[in-house]
């Protein structure tokens, strides 16, 4: 099978039910959340890659490949689920709701990883900047890309209907991604960079 099919060498793209421009919005919301797919991707490599450098971070009682095995497998499942959100993207007007792929479950599992990783990092109170570790950094890279997608579908569904689960989806990823990335530098020994002119805006835990 030839990887190219030369289809797309006059500006148009395939989508479900269609073809479009390539600078259409829907195919910039879906190519953006291919973007923020591969950079998923560079954080499960590095996950795998640092073993040796985390075990060296750890306390000695503490097993490293169990203590990264959840942040590692949520990422797994949320770039199968992103792959879906841009399929349900992909469907041309009007939506075809059957065949949509993202549901309810998914943005509740989100929500409780968001829950535990909060509740697992030092309590905030003031604005951070990106960064501490680098693996905290990358995950802030998905959290600003999760946000560039989510405006992309906001702009879209001015134009035609799109999937409100996907909407709800890439709201709650990027803070799953702010969330990952606090208790990634938490687990490293790592403090957050917080915003040095920031007042405290968020509440203490069990305030």
């Amino acid at each position: 099978m030839k990887l190219y099919t030369k289809g797309g060498d006059q500006g148009q793209t395939a989508i479900i039910g269609g073809r479009v421009s390539k600078d259409d919005p829907r195919v910039e919301a879906y190519g953006t959340m291919d973007e923020l797919n591969s950079f998923v991707g560079l954080v499960v490599a590095e996950l795998e890659q640092l073993q040796s450098y985390i075990e060296q971070q750890v306390a000695e009682d503490c097993n490293s490949e169990e203590l990264w095995l959840d942040l590692h497998d949520s990422l797994i499942q949320i770039s199968h689920e992103l792959f879906d959100c841009g399929s349900d993207i992909a469907y041309a007007d009007p939506l075809d709701h059957d065949q949509l792929k993202i549901k309810s479950e998914a943005i509740t599992i989100l929500e409780q990883w968001i829950d535990r990783w909060t509740e697992e990092a030092p309590a905030l109170t003031k604005f951070i900047l990106p960064g501490g570790s680098k693996l905290a950094a990358h995950l802030h890279v998905c959290r600003t890309i999760c946000r560039r997608a989510e405006r992309q579908v906001v702009t879209l569904a001015r134009e035609v209907e799109v999937s409100p689960a996907v909407l709800i989806y890439l709201n709650r990823l990027s803070d799953y991604f702010f969330a990952a990335a606090r208790v990634a530098n938490a687990r490293l020994d790592v403090a957050d960079i917080v915003y040095e002119r920031s007042a405290n805006v968020f509440r203490l835990k069990g305030k």
